[in-house]
């Protein structure tokens, strides 16, 4: 990954701390950051921060699994997922593809293309998430590392001028 999207050369510094869910198949790891990771059961979603479990989420979906939960009982399940997510302050999902590979159907399922799209973009309307369209997975990660990152620098911003 170029060094452009290094937050190693921010001058912001602070501790974080990066939740896993433990049902998380293919976690990321955040070598490159600097951070620390614990492993937890989460509400929703596949990554937060400690004590913002209620407020703050990232859902990790390679191509094949979003589309995958676009149809049937898996859509159903995804729905609640959104749903309750709505609530959060932050509540993403970060695909490890690019859009255009979601509009080409390179992926496995027989779901249409077109048909595809048209859900996800029910979903964003419907439950106010947006699909962050990363590319590659090295990219999913560094999405989610800097959505966490400046949540966690916006919350501290706050808590500062309170006081």
């Amino acid at each position: 990954m170029s060094s452009r999207f290094d937050d190693k050369n921010d001058d912001r510094q602070f501790d974080m701390k990066i939740l896993i869910d433990s049902r998380e198949q293919l976690p990321f790891h955040f070598d490159r950051y600097g951070v620390d990771t614990e492993a937890v059961c989460l509400p929703i979603g596949d990554y937060s921060l400690p004590g913002f479990q209620d407020r703050v989420s990232i859902e990790r979906k390679s191509l094949d699994d979003l589309v995958g939960c676009l149809m049937g009982t898996n859509r159903e399940r995804f729905e609640r997922e959104l749903c309750k997510g709505a609530s959060y302050e932050l509540f993403v999902v970060v695909v490890e593809a690019g859009f255009s590979d979601l509009i080409h159907g390179h992926y496995t399922s027989k779901m249409q293309p077109r048909a595809a799209v048209q859900s996800i973009m029910a979903f964003t309307v419907r439950y106010r998430t947006a699909f962050m369209w990363t590319g590659s997975r090295v990219y999913a990660e560094y999405i989610t590392y800097s959505l966490l990152a400046k949540y966690l620098y916006e919350v501290e911003k706050r808590y500062k001028a309170a006081m």
